[in-house]
């Protein structure tokens, strides 16, 4: 790492701690958002296409229009002004799942309508202040990637791990951990993968620091 990208992170750390969405401030394994879908239904490499694009396609979308409205109702109302925008824009939404992926869509089960109420996607209300509608859209996609990322790499896990399988296709005949594939199993690998990346986190920290006293 040079010199002038080791002081940039060394200067700005505490701030891209807070908003940089991939790595540092992963919505999942370090704010803790989307765990339902994640534990529970994001079993198999399939099953994280159906929630994958679902959440791509209402995340942000939901974030963009709540921005909007909220520009028009009392502050009581900004939960209800949030949700509701969800739950028009899952009609489309679902109505492209279904052509996608058909009666696959029954193996996450109720956990795409319940996108409507999760965090990941209507966490925004609760702060008081109205959200720009260029910072909604950077955010939404930003917290999408960083979605994205968690979910794909707990799928892929889940799936080797719980049945030795990936996209359905056998890997190795016996599976090396099949708690991974139940709600229990998901737990504890998320919360395993959650320390880890914490771990990563501060040894980059400590890794900026020691490079910009280096260069310097």
């Amino acid at each position: 790492m040079n010199l002038e990208r080791a002081l940039y992170y060394k200067e700005n750390m505490e701030r891209l701690m807070r908003t940089e969405r991939l790595f540092l401030n992963n919505p999942v394994l370090i704010t803790g958002l989307g765990l339902a879908p994640i534990v529970v239904a994001a079993t198999s490499l399939n099953n994280a296409l159906i929630l994958g694009l679902a959440v791509l396609l209402l995340l942000t979308p939901t974030r963009l229009l709540a921005a909007f409205l909220s520009r028009y109702s009392y502050m009581r109302f900004r939960g209800v002004v949030y949700t509701l925008s969800a739950a028009l824009l899952y009609i489309p939404v679902y109505l492209i799942e279904r052509a996608v992926f058909g009666v696959g869509l029954s193996m996450v089960g109720l956990y795409l309508p319940l996108l409507v109420v999760e965090p990941i996607i209507i966490k925004r209300y609760e702060r008081p202040q109205l959200e720009p509608m260029g910072m909604a859209l950077r955010k939404g996609i930003a917290t999408t990637g960083g979605f994205l990322l968690a979910l794909f790499l707990v799928a892929t896990l889940r799936e080797f791990l719980g049945a030795g399988s990936l996209f359905g296709h056998m890997l190795v005949k016996a599976a090396p951990f099949p708690l991974a594939g139940s709600t229990a199993g998901g737990f504890i690998l998320v919360g395993l993968m959650a320390a880890f990346w914490r771990w990563l986190r501060n040894l980059f920290k400590k890794y900026v620091n020691m490079e910009a006293k280096r260069e310097i």
